[in-house]
């Protein structure tokens, strides 16, 4: 691990002044992620602004009859919590099937939307990586890909978000909310925080350099049966070929996000109109425009039948 130097923030705003102060300095809270970044030094910051003690670890009712959850609740939390449990049971259930015990209890909700990918040549400091070094290429294209991304990807990178409780909050329509050195905050809606890669992978969210994210706010409850699909190569401590995250509604509609297979939480609003029909016509429709590699290509049959799984669950469910 590379030196750096260390500072407790004490307001946001100056904590986002900070960061955006020296290009080579960044946020840490749970640090489940950075840290590890850190040692094999994929991430080398110079200067590591600690926001643990902002006291945004609260889970408070909206006026409208939503959750806005702060950025440093833990995973833990977020996923015992009652209201969460019974009005966002796809969060919670998705929360859970990630990481382990010891990892959510200090994972922050924020911290969970910014981790990295785990594609293997990201983390092979030996093989080129446009993520980790911007124009050295992607080993994943033409090497082995099995667990990297279908659709959405690009001739850069094919590496796919890692995350399950962003599939979540994807299909329940969360709103991200920042603020920036100068005090101004702004919301991004989920759909929109995550970008695509195209020629630039190694930036892979619209958060501007120096702006914190200080909460996540969802609308209120959609109602309907919640479901998280995970599929994965062991039972525990393992990120997703295939996810699918569903609220699927008493009459057969519903909405679906999918996770393992593309940059971002992948949703297409057009194939959910396809769910009375079945997994076939709702995967035909979300995954139009695929290209997967040889390696992957299994994925997108693991979509129909991991859909097809959740909607027979909701059958039974009604």
């Amino acid at each position: 691990m590379r030196p750096f130097t260390y500072e407790r923030a004490t307001s946001p705003a100056a904590a986002a002044a900070t960061v955006a102060a020296r290009p080579d300095a960044k946020f840490i809270a749970g640090g489940t992620n950075l840290l590890d970044l850190m040692k094999l030094e994929i991430e080398a910051p110079g200067h590591l602004v600690d926001v643990q003690d902002l006291k945004l670890d609260r889970i408070e009712e909206t006026a409208d009859g939503g959750l806005r959850i702060g950025a440093f609740v833990t995973n833990t939390d977020l996923a015992a919590d009652m209201r969460v449990r019974r009005n966002y049971g796809v969060l919670s259930r998705a929360i859970v099937a990630g990481a382990s015990g010891q990892l959510r209890n200090k994972a922050t909700t924020a911290g969970n939307l910014l981790q990295r990918t785990r594609c293997q040549y990201f983390y092979d400091t030996n093989q080129p990586c446009n993520k980790r070094r911007p124009g050295s290429g992607c080993a994943a294209i033409g090497g082995h890909s099995r667990t990297l991304g279908i659709i959405g990807t690009s001739e850069a990178c094919i590496a796919t978000h890692p995350g399950d409780m962003a599939v979540a909050m994807r299909i329940l329509d969360a709103t991200v909310e920042t603020v920036n050195p100068q005090g101004v905050t702004r919301t991004i809606p989920i759909a929109d925080f995550h970008r695509l890669w195209g020629d630039t992978p190694h930036i892979e969210t619209t958060l501007r350099h120096g702006e914190l994210i200080t909460a996540v706010t969802l609308p209120k409850p959609v109602g309907g049966a919640h479901f998280y699909h995970k599929v994965r190569d062991r039972a525990s401590y393992a990120y997703a070929l295939v996810s699918v995250a569903a609220v699927i509604q008493p009459d057969g509609t519903g909405r679906v996000a999918i996770g393992g297979i593309a940059p971002k939480p992948w949703r297409a609003e057009a194939a959910e109109a396809a769910l009375p029909q079945g997994a076939k016509a709702v995967a035909s429709r979300l995954l139009a425009g695929a290209r997967p590699t040889e390696d992957n290509a299994f994925k997108v049959l693991l979509v129909e039948r991991t859909l097809g799984a959740v909607l027979a669950d909701a059958r039974n469910a009604a």
